[in-house]
C-alpha cells in the first residue's frame, strides 16, 4: 500500500494529477477539493490509497488525511465505488459529507451527480454509527473553529490515550479562559492537569 506521495508535480487537471518520485511518475485520480488545496509550485505532498480491481490498479489522492478517511469510509458502503466517492468528495468538502451523514440529510447527499435516494439512505445507515463514534466529529468541530493549536493539541492528547470527547471540552474550556494566543506546549500541560 501506497501511503503518501512527496516529489514533483508535474501535471495537474481537475480529475488528476501527476507526481514524480524518484523518477517515476505516479498517475493518481484526485477530487476537485483535493486540486483546489493542491500547491502550484513543483514541491507537493499528497495522500493515497490504492484501490486494486481485477482490471486496473488506482492511485487516489488527497490533499489530508482528514478526506483520504472519509473516501475510505464512504467506499465501504456496499454500492459505492472509488470513482463514486471522488464524486462526492468533488461536490462535498469532507466535513460537509460528515456533517450530512450525523444530520441523516439525504437530500444534501443525494444532491451529487450519480447518487439516488437509496444509496444516500444507505450511505447514512452505515456511515452514521462508525463516524458518531470516531474521532471525525471531534475533528470537525476543530476545523470549523480553524484553530490547529487546538488540534494539535488534541491529537496529542488522545494519543496519550486521553478521550477524545472529555479532551475536546477541556482544550475549549482552557482556550476561553486564556484565549487563542496560547502556545501548543502550554494547552497541552493545562490540559494534562484537568483531564
Amino acid at each position: 500500500m501506497i501511503h503518501h506521495l512527496r516529489g514533483r508535480l508535474i501535471e495537474k487537471s481537475p480529475t488528476h494529477a501527476v507526481i514524480e518520485c524518484g523518477g517515476v511518475g505516479y498517475f493518481v485520480h484526485i477530487s476537485l477539493h483535493t486540486f483546489s488545496r493542491l500547491p502550484d509550485d513543483e514541491s507537493c505532498m499528497i495522500y493515497t490509497h490504492q484501490v486494486i480491481r481485477e482490471d486496473a490498479h488506482q492511485l487516489f489522492g488527497f490533499a489530508d488525511d482528514d478526506e483520504r478517511k472519509v473516501f475510505i469510509q464512504l467506499t465501504s458502503v456496499s454500492g459505492v465505488g472509488a470513482a463514486t466517492g471522488r464524486m462526492i468528495l468533488s461536490s462535498l468538502s469532507p466535513d460537509e459529507v460528515r456533517h450530512a451523514i450525523l444530520a441523516q440529510d439525504v437530500s444534501t447527499i443525494q444532491a451529487v451527480k450519480g447518487i439516488g435516494a437509496k444509496t444516500a439512505q444507505r450511505i447514512i445507515v452505515d456511515l452514521h454509527d462508525k463516524i458518531q463514534k470516531g474521532d471525525e466529529v471531534s475533528f470537525e468541530k476543530i476545523t470549523v473553529g480553524g484553530n490547529s493549536t487546538k488540534s494539535e493539541a488534541l491529537s496529542a492528547l488522545s494519543s496519550l490515550g486521553f478521550d477524545k470527547a472529555k479532551a475536546d471540552k477541556t482544550l475549549d474550556k482552557i482556550l476561553m479562559q486564556e484565549g487563542e494566543g496560547i502556545a501548543l506546549e502550554e494547552l497541552i500541560k493545562r490540559a494534562l492537569k484537568q483531564l
